[in-house]
């Protein structure tokens, strides 16, 4: 069992647990989950899943890296680029990971086994697609029994969905507060009378609001045939479909067509972001406050994979529609606030690390970013200058002074604190962690590009 560590997510399911040794992840199978494993694998499930690009692909190992005399099978699973979570997705993206779920459980249900897990964390995004990743949510169906993930389904996408097309709300702070999934009562309080009207909220949510009960599925009694089975699954799979949300402006989401401070800047910060890109080498990038994913859309056309992330998810729902439309199978987009970032938590605080425990990455991009963070969150330059480090080992970062429009306009209502905002202390703060290998100056702006190079030990 040397160099073995076991996932610490994956310990609530006796059919088995993921693992990783010498940094690959594999999944052990144990003997309890045998049955179901060989007829995932012999009905023609596991083929088409694969097919359809729904499941996580995988090879069989034969060695029992754990030792463990429960195991039946060890697999090694196609390797994640980068691990996400649900409160971390934009609305497209779960609504996609939904739909995803419910196409998997009617391929499921016609090879005769059927999802007795529905979560959203048996999703990620690989290849600028959701993929299901745990193979071991499967099990042999029964014709006479109601599904019982149904209520997990429901409190994981659809209320979600609901409260953000109703509410017209972000609402990955509220699925962070309830990771499990938002209960049917505590949405059922949260949605608009309007909300009424719409079918699939009567059905789905006020009717599992008045039952009390633990069961997923609804303590429903009586027999529930295929085609009732199919039935529901089809009606959840419209109301999905159904739930929209209406375009909506933010200072953010039109940042590049009316907020920035000129189309020539960018075109300028464009050029010589290109030539800073190309004295580099890399293949994992991460963009902070990457709004749209302007430059996200430029590095990745060299970098194997990237990281968008912004605290606004319009502008990140933008960016993955984007993503999908255009195929740009490398770039994540992710709603996450920098200044805040996604906590580590679960039991012991270990099953769902924190953003900053995933982020490691080749190259940081901090692009009209530093004076937000320095001024908009009082987040002294030393402050920022450790936190990139700890990141990436190359940075490109932008430093904006006060004399630039967009800072006076953060500084407009309010008393100005912030003596140590200036290029000196700006490149003090750096120094300490980075070496200086360019710094250009954007033409006809008070901005200048950075990029940097970490210092080893």
């Amino acid at each position: 069992m040397n160099n073995i560590a076991h996932h610490p997510a994956s310990f609530k399911d006796p059919s088995g647990f993921v693992f990783q040794k010498n940094n690959i992840f594999y999944r052990q199978i144990n003997q309890t989950y045998k049955d179901d494993y060989d007829l995932l694998m012999s009905s023609g499930l596991y083929d088409e899943l694969i097919n359809k690009k729904y499941l996580l692909s995988h090879q069989e190992i034969n060695e029992n890296f754990t030792g463990s005399a429960e195991r039946y099978k060890t697999i090694l699973p196609e390797q994640l680029s980068f691990i996400s979570y649900p409160y971390e997705w934009c609305f497209g993206q779960l609504k996609d990971a939904a739909l995803l779920t419910l196409s998997i459980q009617k391929t499921a249900i016609a090879h005769g086994m059927i999802l007795k897990d529905a979560a959203h964390f048996n999703v990620q995004f690989h290849n600028g697609k959701p993929v299901f990743i745990d193979t071991l949510s499967f099990e042999k169906y029964d014709s006479s029994q109601p599904w019982v993930a149904y209520r997990q389904f429901c409190e994981c996408f659809l209320f979600p969905l609901y409260l953000q097309r109703y509410l017209r709300i972000n609402v990955q702070k509220l699925m962070l507060t309830y990771p499990e999934g938002i209960p049917a009562s505590i949405t059922k309080e949260l949605l608009p009378w309007k909300s009424n009207f719409n079918l699939g909220v009567g059905l789905h949510v006020s009717l599992q609001s008045t039952i009390k009960t633990g069961n997923n599925s609804g303590d429903y009694k009586g027999e529930f045939d295929q085609k009732k089975m199919l039935n529901l699954v089809n009606n959840l799979e419209e109301s999905i479909k159904g739930c929209t949300i209406k375009k909506h402006t933010t200072t953010w989401s039109t940042y590049y067509d009316e907020t920035i401070i000129s189309q020539s800047y960018l075109s300028e910060k464009e050029t010589i972001f290109l030539k800073l890109i190309s004295l580099i080498e890399f293949k994992k990038v991460l963009d902070i406050g990457a709004n749209d994913g302007f430059f996200s859309k430029v590095i990745s056309e060299k970098a194997t994979s990237v990281v968008s992330v912004d605290f606004d998810s319009h502008c990140i729902n933008n960016l993955y529609a984007y993503t999908k439309k255009q195929k740009a199978s490398n770039i994540l987009p992710l709603c996450i606030d920098f200044s805040n970032p996604t906590p580590a938590i679960g039991f012991n605080n270990t099953e769902r690390s924190s953003f900053l425990d995933r982020a490691q990455f080749d190259v940081l991009l901090g692009l009209a970013l530093v004076h937000h963070l320095a001024i908009s969150k009082n987040i002294p330059l030393q402050n920022i200058a450790e936190s990139f480090q700890k990141i990436a080992k190359t940075v490109i970062v932008e430093f904006i002074s006060k004399e630039d429009e967009k800072v006076q306009q953060l500084l407009q209502h309010r008393k100005d604190i912030f003596s140590n905002y200036n290029e000196v202390e700006f490149i003090k703060a750096f120094s300490k962690y980075f070496n200086m290998i360019s710094t250009t100056n954007i033409p006809g702006t008070h901005r200048i590009m950075y990029l940097l190079s970490r210092k080893e030990n």
